[in-house]
């Protein structure tokens, strides 16, 4: 029986999230597996893998073959690095303290490339967060002094017309007194 480490799809239409799972080549694609070896979500941002290092690298030793997605998130999450540092204690060019050793710094450089990307990501939401605010302080600005404009123009017409028809009273008023007169 051929094992391979491949993609479960679970989750909703548009929203998927994946099963890294230890399945038969025969079985189809979301049936039978043997283990969950871990979880995979595209959805946030940066892409979120939750897996079990030992439990993947033991069916690697076992002759499962990965796919090619899963292959790709062995590597970033070190699982190849891992088999592959076990394949040079087995061979004796390495202690295992070695491969233990190398194995931790490179997951500890790793972890450190992933918090630089994940504090991009959090301060480029500020920043646009940020200008988007600016942009609306600047429309509201702009209204408020439209509207300012559109009162004080208003009142000076309503006192143009007052002004309006005081003249025009008066000029009645004086007209009257010149036809007495």
């Amino acid at each position: 029986m051929s094992v391979k480490l491949r993609l479960q799809r679970h989750g909703k239409k548009g929203k998927p999230f994946y099963w890294l799972v230890a399945a038969d080549a025969r079985a189809k694609r979301d049936g039978k597996f043997l283990e969950k070896v871990g979880i995979y979500n595209p959805n946030t941002n940066p892409a979120t893998v939750d897996l079990d290092v030992d439990a993947a690298v033991k069916w690697l030793e076992n002759g499962a073959q990965p796919t090619d997605t899963a292959r790709n998130i062995l590597s970033k999450k070190g699982v190849m690095l891992k088999y592959h540092l076990l394949g040079g204690v087995r061979k004796g060019a390495l202690t295992e303290e070695q491969a233990e050793e190398k194995f931790k710094a490179w997951i500890s450089e790793k972890e450190g490339k992933l918090q630089a990307e994940k504090d991009g990501v959090n301060a480029e939401v500020e920043v646009a967060k940020a200008k988007a605010l600016e942009a609306e302080k600047e429309v509201n600005a702009k209204r408020e002094a439209d509207a300012a404009a559109a009162k004080a123009e208003a009142e000076a017409a309503v006192k143009a017309e007052e002004e309006a028809a005081n003249a025009e009273v008066s000029e009645e008023g004086a007209a009257e007194e010149s036809a007495e007169a």
